[in-house]
């Protein structure tokens, strides 16, 4: 593992774990700074790429430094004052601790003196028998992970995005734990993008279905689910977009908790986000073309419904006509004293609505 300890020659002697200087105006930090450990999913110490025996996870930091390796410390959910006595062990930064604790942010990447600090979003696909106009497809997460020389703590929110099996399948990759901390970051931060494809695969299928619904010969109207599909991959895009400038940072730009034989992963990760920003980007411009071509459906119906209605008047004034000229009751009609008169007048009154029938039928009204 490549360490950036400047004090690499005296290892023997156990370095004090850092302190960092309380805010002014902050609550003092509680006497025991020791939380209860529900919110604790694992806590390992990793030398040479392998796990050691089982250590808390408030004597794991100084386990790690004295045996050149790093902390794996897995929290879901922690409240303030649990990460607040975490923080107090590891030394971690107010701001990056305060963001942890109220969730919700946007993904990103913060550098601090010696310690990085990342948010990513997670996605997960709600199975549906069918889209409906309330249909929640895309559920989402959130993961922070705070990085620095001898330990990485994920911090997990939301009912998803377990990282049990990345850890047992990271524990068999002893030659990608050797590299140190980073290699966590870039194992969670590719499981996150690979869940992103799978998702967005998913809602392609979703996109599919409406657009066949749309251009079918029966008659529906898909405004509604569209609208929400639409609503719902703004969540994804939300989650996917702003991850192209901190992947570009850890591939790209020298950082000492970042080993140079990680970046080539960083950048392979970066690369996938890409291509799901680009498919989720594709998705949505493909649902609004679609809604467009839904609305102009309705309207050429609309105008259909209209162009029938007005035919089926046509044909009812044309009798209309003649029943009321004869109606007037004057008394030099003509053909009112011939005894056919009756019957010629329903058959003009026929003859007169097959040919407006004809008229309308070939040219497409009726």
């Amino acid at each position: 593992m490549t360490s950036t300890d400047s004090t690499s020659g005296a290892r023997s002697r156990l370095p004090q774990v850092r302190r960092r200087p309380r805010p002014v105006g902050a609550p003092p930090p509680p006497v025991d700074a020791r939380p209860g450990t529900d919110f604790i999913v694992d806590c390992a110490v990793y030398v040479d790429g392998r796990r050691q025996a089982p250590v808390a996870y408030d004597e794991a930091l100084h386990a790690a430094v004295e045996q050149d390796g790093f902390v794996w410390l897995g929290l879901h959910e922690p409240t303030e004052a649990e990460l607040a006595g975490v923080a107090a062990v590891y030394g971690l930064h107010p701001l990056a601790v305060e963001d942890a604790v109220e969730a919700h942010q946007r993904p990103k990447l913060d550098s601090y003196d010696d310690s990085l600090f990342m948010v990513l979003k997670t996605a997960r696909y709600v199975e549906h028998d069918a889209l409906t106009a309330t249909s929640e497809v895309v559920n989402t997460g959130e993961v922070m992970v705070f990085l620095g020389s001898h330990y990485v703590i994920t911090v997990r929110h939301g009912d998803h995005g377990g990282l049990k099996d990345l850890r047992n399948s990271l524990e068999g990759q002893t030659e990608l734990l050797q590299l140190g901390p980073s290699a966590v970051l870039y194992a969670v931060a590719d499981l996150v993008v690979d869940h992103f494809v799978e998702v967005a695969e998913a809602v392609e299928d979703d996109v599919e279905e409406l657009e066949a619904s749309v251009f079918s010969p029966s008659r529906t109207d898909d405004t509604p689910r569209i609208y929400q599909l639409k609503r719902e991959i703004m969540q994804l895009r939300k989650a996917v977009q702003p991850l192209e400038v901190p992947l570009s940072t850890l591939a790209d730009r020298p950082d000492e908790l970042v080993p140079d034989a990680m970046r080539s992963y960083f950048r392979d990760v970066q690369d996938h986000a890409l291509r799901v920003r680009d498919q989720v980007g594709g998705l949505d411009e493909l649902l609004s073309n679609i809604l467009q071509a839904a609305l102009a459906r309705i309207s050429v119906s609309q105008n259909d419904d209209m162009r029938r209605i007005s035919s089926y008047a046509g044909l009812i004034a044309a009798p209309t006509l003649i029943a009321g000229v004869y109606g007037m009751n004057f008394e030099h009609m003509p053909e009112l004293g011939w005894s056919f008169g009756y019957p010629f007048a329903l058959l003009l009154m026929a003859g007169l609505c097959w040919l407006l029938y004809r008229g309308f039928k070939r040219s497409g009204w009726l």
